[in-house]
């Protein structure tokens, strides 16, 4: 699931679109890059996420399975790429 975009079913951020960081056995870790960063990511129950069928940028996604540095930057930038998706411009 790392590398992957999510979006809260519950809870005050219901609707908000995160990308996957880190996975436990019953909760992952959710970055936007502005509130929620990766020194600080949201810790949230899998059964309170509904995973979107639509990986992150590739190099994106390979640095956070390697464990490489990753910037807030690059998340918000992918997340601004997805809704750009979803409004019909596509990439």
């Amino acid at each position: 699931m790392v590398g992957m975009f999510a979006s809260s079913k519950a809870g005050h951020d219901k609707r908000k679109v995160y990308i996957i960081i880190k996975e436990e056995t019953e909760y992952v870790y959710l970055a936007d890059g502005i509130c929620k960063t990766l020194v600080k990511p949201k810790k949230k129950s899998k059964k309170h996420i509904q995973i979107i069928k639509k990986n992150a940028d590739e190099t994106l996604r390979q640095k956070l399975l390697d464990g490489e540095v990753l910037r807030d930057e690059e998340i918000k930038h992918a997340l601004k790429q997805y809704r750009q998706y979803l409004n019909g411009n596509k990439i």
